[in-house]
């Protein structure tokens, strides 16, 4: 089940007394964590009925031993225990270790205590790439467990809903590219959306709006927020804010090579946007989200405005002068400030 899922059951009925939480998502297994806790604990009674336990410190079988135990102190218990994925033996270890945790599971999940919830939280593997067999071993050893919340991570779009739905709660004022360079420079994490929104809110108190400015201040990790903007003013053929975004750059420590990437990949973009003979900001977002290539409005609008301020021969020629920046950047103890500024006055000659 998703969280969503989650917590409306949880809202509706009793809560089961063995879950397992799957996944690495930790703003939503924060929310879930809260809301179970909630609604088995009262308040006086959290002191002695919440429990941790870690699994790579202890066993499932002591956890299970633990969780049979009845206290006279707390009548109602949440245990949670985290690393569920160190009960699989590793490397030669054989099955039989496995096999006997298994039936230890099986066997608490027959008679489970009374008044007693258990979650136990596999959220070392994500469900996508190199990870996902070792996932899929989690999953089988956990088999006899019926509810299964999954965390998967936020996608780009999802990241974006929430940091809105969040600003919005905080009050916060943002626009839309700001928002954009907020989730982008955040790589869409929601656990970090939930506290930059809290810190942008407590810097502006409410009374003003957010600036990109502000968001490269206060972000951490946010020079990714003004390779965009040096993106956005080489679009406009700005040369004046694309030469201060790429100074910032530059003070910060940012590896230019890698501004030079998310460069390319935006005058790529736009050569396709313009073949393709796309003439809108709509029409770049819906081609490009048929393609695979899941773009906000913002950033489509990057696109277009990159489109128009390069046309015809023009663009091509900006994606020639990227490539030999490129070349630049590889040779023997190049200027890389040089090259960029080199790069950034001839793609703004008018």
């Amino acid at each position: 089940m998703s969280p969503e899922q989650f917590l409306l059951r949880l809202e509706k009925g009793a809560p089961a007394p063995v879950y397992l939480f799957l996944g690495p998502e930790a703003f939503q297994r924060n929310a879930c964590r809260a809301a179970l806790l909630q609604r088995v604990l009262a308040p006086e009674e959290r002191e002695n009925g919440f429990t941790r336990h870690d699994l790579d410190e202890t066993t499932l079988a002591h956890v299970l031993d633990d969780a049979r135990s009845l206290s006279l102190f707390a009548p109602n218990r949440l245990i949670w225990v985290s690393g569920a994925e160190a009960v699989l033996p590793r490397g030669r270890a054989s099955s039989e270790e496995e096999n006997t945790a298994a039936g230890e599971l099986g066997a608490y999940l027959k008679q489970p205590t009374s008044g007693t919830v258990l979650v136990l939280e596999a959220s070392r593997y994500d469900f996508e790439g190199e990870d996902r067999a070792k996932l899929e071993r989690v999953q089988k050893f956990y088999s006899a467990i019926p509810d299964v919340v999954e965390l998967r991570p936020y996608t780009l779009e999802s990241a974006r809903r929430l940091a809105q739905d969040l600003a919005k709660d905080a009050g916060l004022q943002i626009g839309l590219s700001e928002m954009g360079l907020l989730v982008e420079s955040l790589a869409g994490d929601a656990s970090r959306i939930a506290t930059e929104i809290e810190k942008l809110r407590l810097y502006t108190a409410g009374a003003r709006k957010v600036t990109p400015d502000d968001i490269q201040r206060l972000v951490p990790n946010a020079q990714a927020s003004t390779i965009f903007a040096l993106v956005g003013a080489l679009g406009r053929g700005d040369r004046k804010r694309a030469l201060a975004s790429l100074d910032t750059l530059i003070r910060e420590g940012e590896y230019l090579p890698l501004a030079l990437t998310f460069l390319a990949t935006q005058f790529r973009l736009a050569l396709a946007a313009r073949d393709s003979g796309l003439k809108t900001t709509q029409q770049i977002q819906t081609k490009l989200s048929q393609q695979g290539l899941r773009v906000w409005r913002d950033r489509a609008e990057q696109v277009y405005q990159t489109v128009a301020a390069f046309p015809g021969e023009k663009l091509g020629k900006a994606i020639e002068k990227i490539y030999g920046a490129d070349k630049a950047l590889r040779d023997a103890r190049p200027d890389d400030r040089v090259v960029m500024e080199e790069l950034v006055l001839s793609l703004t000659n008018s």
